[in-house]
């Protein structure tokens, strides 16, 4: 299929995913990497009353979280 092809199938809301070969497809910036911290007990306390409250885990508040103070403060960094 040709470039122009290939955009107007796009733009037409067309199902292109059989055009691509996504066993080598990556999200940049996406890697993980661990990070051990610290807090305070009454900190682990507030996440997990938090965390059920949400009904996810007190690793996705903490996620959550940050990533809210991060968009909030860098908007187009991502």
């Amino acid at each position: 299929m040709k470039a122009k092809e290939f955009d107007d199938a796009f733009e037409s809301d067309q199902d292109i995913t059989e055009q691509l070969d996504l066993s080598k497809a990556t999200r940049p910036n996406k890697d993980i990497k661990r990070v051990n911290v610290d807090f305070p007990a009454w900190m682990i306390i507030a996440l997990d009353r938090e965390a059920e409250r949400l009904g996810i885990n007190r690793q996705a508040v903490i996620k959550t979280w940050i990533a809210n103070r991060i968009d909030s403060q860098h908007p187009t960094e991502h």
